[in-house]
């Protein structure tokens, strides 16, 4: 497998990162059309090609060496107990076969297809919840003294269930 491993290694020294910010579910991420513009060309040059097959409710990947025949395969089951809001099942079908596509090919290349909020550190800061009963009673002496929106305030900057909340501002 050494041809294969060394034309892989080059096609990922050339590679860029493909990510053109499709939006879903909360994050952006680059759709099939994009990918298989920007690597076709480069598994061309390296000599490579994939392929990627159905077998029943698996996916399989193959990634290939065209002048040895050197591959190497990758399998990943498609979840069949997944609804989608607004999808029929073949619909389901066609979404699931298609990020698994995207994701399993992405993988095996090494490609960076979406943004890994991760790794950039983009993480989202949870609010603190709000446990202490003594700020709790300040809170409380506070909306009797007529400042409710300086608690509303303070309560913003904290996780609150609806029913301390209530509690608070009654």
């Amino acid at each position: 497998m050494t041809n294969l491993f060394k034309a892989l290694a080059n096609f990922q020294q050339e590679v860029p990162t493909i990510h053109e910010g499709t939006k879903g579910y909360g994050y952006t991420y680059a759709d099939l059309n994009t990918i298989f513009k920007t690597i076709n060309p480069l598994l061309q040059r390296h000599g490579l090609g994939f392929t990627q097959v159905i077998d029943g409710t698996t996916i399989k990947t193959t990634v290939f060496h065209a002048e040895t025949g050197e591959h190497i395969i990758s399998s990943a089951d498609i979840p069949q107990d997944v609804t989608l809001k607004g999808m029929n099942t073949f619909q389901v079908m066609g979404s699931a076969i298609t990020y698994y596509r995207r994701y399993t090919l992405s993988t095996m290349l090494g490609l960076v297809t979406d943004k890994d909020a991760d790794a950039s550190g983009e993480q989202v800061k949870s609010k603190p919840v709000l446990s202490d009963p003594a700020m709790i009673e300040r809170m409380k002496k506070g909306v009797e003294n007529g400042k409710i929106e300086d608690v509303k305030k303070a309560l913003s900057k904290y996780k609150v269930s609806k029913e301390l909340e209530k509690e608070i501002l009654n």
